[in-house]
């Protein structure tokens, strides 16, 4: 039952959730920016997709030497358009 201001009874509004790609298109971000502060790529950055609206936990990276490097948050709690990633160990 929905009442006359959109809500439902139970104070939700009866309209769905909006999809990522209507997210996007109302500016959200479509990529983030990786900041690698050690290990082999340190100084570098690289855009990744965001994972339910947030920086990914992990990023694997190919390195130079044709291997892969792997990165993870360097803190939980990051906001912006950037994270910072510290190097875990080769792949």
């Amino acid at each position: 039952m929905t009442r006359k201001d959109g809500q439902s009874r139970f104070g939700r509004r009866s309209e769905s959730t909006p999809k990522p790609d209507a997210l996007e298109r109302a500016g959200g971000p479509s990529t983030v920016t990786a900041e690698f502060h050690d290990g082999p790529l340190e100084g570098r950055r690289l855009e990744v997709e965001p994972v339910e609206g947030r920086p990914p936990k992990t990023v694997d990276v190919p390195a130079a030497d044709g291997g892969t490097c792997r990165y993870c948050l360097a803190e939980w709690t990051q906001a912006g358009g950037s994270a910072e990633y510290t190097f875990l160990y080769r792949v």
